[in-house]
């Protein structure tokens, strides 16, 4: 019975990781790269976000309570691991071993965020803005801070996007498998890039 519960929960911790975090991290990473394009075509694009009907639930349900049910269960999982790492140093152990320190530099990183950004609209009326990011990352420790959260999170999903489709049977052969490294390897530098260009727009 507990290892059927524990199954059912790494099973939802992964499709959580994807559908629906992983989502939005894309549609958040493409609509802050409107920044590129100038303050204006920033606001734009997340006022628009800012405008859309019923949000607080829509991100409650589909944003808050994933990322805190991915983020408590991966707790979990990268303090139960073993990763094995000074007898086996082969590359996917090592991407697992990155996967769990990604996940808790991202926990840190997302409360960070959070807090600066929604938590300060809600409790103070400031305005997630252009100006606000710029003012933010105008300290070069908080650009060092949001380039490496912004990194561990394009890793976290793209190793995670390896892994989840190994578990969920889509990649089950060692070259299907070898096939999706490579896949998943231009997901990172590309998600990557565009979020790092992102966040040097507003500095």
């Amino acid at each position: 019975m507990a290892d059927n519960r524990e199954f059912r929960h790494r099973r939802l911790h992964s499709i959580l990781g994807v559908i629906p975090v992983g989502l939005f991290l894309i549609m958040h990473l493409m609509i802050n790269y409107n920044a590129t394009k100038g303050p204006e075509a920033f606001n734009e694009a997340a006022g628009f976000m800012e405008r859309l009907p019923f949000l607080i639930v829509l991100e409650f349900l589909f944003i808050y309570i994933p990322i805190l049910f991915h983020a408590i269960y991966g707790v979990y999982i990268a303090f139960t691991a073993k990763n094995n790492l000074g007898r086996f140093g082969k590359f996917r152990n090592w991407m697992f071993f990155l996967q769990r320190v990604s996940g808790v530099i991202l926990i840190i990183f997302i409360a960070w965020h959070v807090w600066e950004t929604r938590l300060a609209k809600a409790f103070y009326g400031a305005e997630v803005n252009f100006d606000m990011m710029a003012n933010i990352v105008d300290n070069p420790f908080m650009l060092f801070f949001y380039i490496l959260g912004i990194v561990a999170a394009t890793f976290h999903l793209s190793n995670g996007l390896w892994s989840f489709c190994v578990s969920w049977g889509i990649t089950v052969s060692p070259h299907s498998q070898k096939i999706n490294t490579y896949v998943t390897i231009v997901i990172f530098l590309a998600l990557s890039f565009v979020g790092v260009r992102a966040i040097l727009a507003f500095a």
